[in-house]
């Protein structure tokens, strides 16, 4: 699959304040999907259980004023946009790639990295940071108590 730009979309404070939160889903609801076309037909498509549960995440993030992006496991991803996902600058990222720690694959003479990876990378560097600082506030604290 081919690069495709992450793009994020939210709803304007006018569009949240007609949108009502869907009320929690419980074991057997359904959810339906109907669209109202410009010629006026409609069309209805029933949604499995896992697809209502994305609908229903994706509406309360977006009512309580986040930005989204829908995104594949598999869609690759170019270091740049691999860079705004891990909140790092993109030479950091083709630095992880070149020491085998974000696995990747060339389309041609471009790095491409499948979302998976990427999202694996920020839970291990998220970790290390929560460790760091929990290392700082201990520090921090032992400086408090006996100035060391």
């Amino acid at each position: 699959m081919a690069s495709q730009l992450v793009k994020f979309s939210g709803l304007s404070d006018q569009d949240r304040k007609k949108v009502r939160p869907l009320p929690k889903l419980a074991a057997g609801d359904r959810i339906e999907l109907h669209v109202r076309r410009k010629d006026g037909h409609d069309h209805t498509l029933a949604l499995p259980p896992a697809a209502a549960t994305v609908v229903e995440a994706l509406i309360d993030r977006l009512l309580s004023g986040e930005r989204v992006a829908v995104l594949a496991e598999e869609q690759e991803l170019s270091p740049t946009e691999a860079s705004n996902i891990l909140g790092i600058s993109r030479p950091l990222v083709v630095l992880r790639m070149d020491r085998g720690d974000l696995p990747f694959r060339y389309v041609g003479k471009h790095r491409r990295a499948s979302l998976k990876d990427v999202l694996a990378l920020k839970a291990r560097l998220d970790a290390q940071r929560g460790a760091m600082e929990a290392l700082v506030d201990d520090a921090e604290e032992l400086h408090v108590q006996y100035g060391a």
